[in-house]
């Protein structure tokens, strides 16, 4: 079997989840790890018995990778994707992509030269749940999508901000809900309804006082298919109650993933509560499916460790796809669609009215309306 050899870049909490994918998939040599500082390298490298380096070129160069797969905080993951493509391998970046179109196109452009991959961790498309309600628009069960909406009401309190120096701020988490949390249902949301015509949005920040940055937004959205959409996504309601995308097409039927219920998961510091399952399913004939289905994902939630599987599953099929030259389920394309909603929403409250799309980076000093 042909392995492609396969590095880490950063050593925070999130990292650990990587490492046991990139060490348990069947096609990955694990080869090495990088930091901004070599005695951490060193000590994650220990931990997993591969390399640690300080210097991502570097490392891609002396270990002839493959693939690299990023795990920095949102607005440092340019440099180090810059770097792997340019010393020839492809990168695989936890969401979002960036936490601006400037470093997303930066990116993209550097993927067209060097002719590199980029994939971006969208682990909840490989939920059994998000992925029926794809194959019933492709088969067209629903029509037309005509309306989408996101409800994600979480909570985040202040030891999760104050568990790593970057958490909370404009400079160093690059946004709040919308970057950090909200990027996984924002990501559903374009895969079932395509691509953003126009957008008003609004956010604020409703009880994190010790935060920069925003805990809670909202947008009006209108598709270039003619359908329309909602968001509202927070991080301001204890503990935590769900997270929730669903599609209403214009047959009348409609179809819902619940991703999250009750408290959702902080990577390195808690666990799934709820196993992912569809909530809302009116298809004639299939209505009965959506107990029978809450079962298998119950079962299956049983069976596996929810925190690893779906990551594993992802990054696997990455791998999978440079093998066999194909193009990976959330590429950079995808990924940067994510931004260029999430940028909308900041730029719409800074303008005070609807944002026609596409939207291309801009500098004016506001950090597209979040530092406004």
């Amino acid at each position: 079997m042909e392995k492609l050899k396969t590095a880490l870049v950063g050593v925070g909490k999130v990292t650990d989840l990587h490492a046991q994918a990139l060490q348990n998939i069947s096609n990955s040599h694990f080869t090495a790890v990088c930091s901004r500082s070599q005695e951490k390298a060193n000590q994650f490298g220990s931990k997993y018995q591969v390399k640690g380096y300080d210097d991502v070129g570097k490392m891609a160069h002396q270990e002839k990778l493959d693939v690299v797969l990023i795990c920095t905080p949102h607005p440092a993951h340019k440099e180090p994707a810059i770097a792997a493509m340019e010393a020839g391998a492809h990168v695989l970046i936890e969401k979002p992509l960036a936490s601006s179109l400037e470093d997303c196109d930066a990116m993209l452009e550097v993927s067209k030269k060097t002719g590199k991959q980029i994939g971006v961790i969208c682990q909840r498309r490989w939920y059994p749940p998000s992925q029926r309600i794809r194959e019933a628009i492709d088969q067209g069960k629903i029509g037309t999508p005509a309306l989408g909406t996101i409800n994600m009401l979480g909570w985040r309190d202040q030891t999760y901000y104050d568990s790593d120096p970057w958490r909370g701020s404009w400079d160093g988490e690059g946004g709040g809900v919308l970057v950090n949390q909200a990027p996984h249902q924002l990501d559903l949301l374009l895969w079932y309804m395509g691509e953003v015509d126009t957008v008003f949005g609004l956010w604020a920040n409703l009880n994190h006082s010790y935060i920069e940055v925003e805990d809670t937004a909202l947008a009006i959205i209108r598709f270039k298919n003619g359908g329309i959409g909602n968001i509202i996504v927070s991080n301001s309601q204890k503990p935590g109650i769900y997270g929730k995308v669903q599609v209403h097409g214009d047959s009348g039927y409609s179809v819902g993933v619940q991703t999250d219920g009750g408290a959702m998961f902080i990577a390195g510091m808690s666990n799934i509560q709820e196993p992912p399952v569809n909530d809302l399913w009116s298809i004639p004939g299939e209505e009965g499916n959506l107990e029978k289905w809450k079962l298998e994902d119950t079962d299956l939630f049983s069976r596996i460790n929810p925190m690893e599987y779906f990551h594993q599953l992802q990054i696997g099929a990455f791998v999978d796809d440079i093998l066999a030259g194909r193009k990976h389920l959330v590429d950079g394309e995808a990924g940067r669609r994510t931004v260029e909603l999430f940028t909308g929403i900041y730029r719409s409250q800074r303008d005070q009215k609807p944002l026609s799309f596409p939207l291309s980076p801009e500098a004016d000093g506001t950090f597209d309306g979040r530092k406004s």
